[in-house]
């Protein structure tokens, strides 16, 4: 099975469809996936990309909100808080980084510090 994502105008997620192989396959059966954005847009209409369940295509498996970077052939989560940045593996970054010293943090969007969360077992 093959994952389709259709974009709005601004490259945001609007859904992932799942498709047959079958429609996304050339007459050798090779997938192709301009086939099967073909085969979504005779379907439903709008604009499509591949995902990929496994993350072997653009990165990560798009979501719904995701954003499609065309620039960068991948899908970008939604920006968990306005602080963080984008890095060059586009992955969001807090601007503090979050420590390492083994215990559980949340990050504090009020504070742009991380604080450490207390789990009661």
């Amino acid at each position: 099975m093959a994952h389709f994502a259709e974009l709005d105008t601004n490259n945001v997620v609007l859904r992932v469809i799942v498709v047959s192989n079958a429609d996304t396959a050339d007459v050798s059966g090779a997938e192709k996936e301009e086939i099967g954005v073909a085969f979504c847009n005779r379907l439903l209409g709008g604009t499509w990309k591949q995902t990929s369940y496994n993350a072997n295509i653009r990165k990560r498996y798009a979501g719904i909100g995701y954003t499609y970077d065309a620039g960068r052939d991948v899908f970008i989560t939604p920006q968990p808080y306005p602080s963080w940045a984008l890095d060059e593996n586009t992955d969001w970054q807090a601007p503090v980084p979050m420590p390492t010293d083994g215990n559980r943090y949340s990050w504090d969007e009020d504070t742009l510090a991380w604080v450490e969360t207390t789990s009661s077992v």
